[in-house]
């Protein structure tokens, strides 16, 4: 089961926690990426912007990690 580090865990609560909106901001977006690219075993790469599903997707993917809890160190 893939799980967040502490640091990752805690930057990913933020997120989630963070005022709901339709748009992330250049940051957000950045995280989800590093995240995604890291958890998910693939390059960094960063979806266009235009068309949000990819983005949107990854946000799911990554919440089921956040939902799996800490990684024990």
């Amino acid at each position: 089961m893939v799980k967040f580090n502490k640091q990752e865990y805690e930057q990913w609560n933020k997120f989630r926690n963070a005022e709901t909106k339709d748009v992330i901001t250049p940051t957000e977006f950045q995280l989800v990426c590093e995240l995604h690219a890291k958890h998910h075993k693939h390059t960094l790469y960063k979806p266009c912007t235009c068309d949000p599903k990819t983005i949107n997707k990854w946000i799911k993917d990554l919440n089921v990690i956040w939902g799996n809890g800490l990684k024990e160190d």
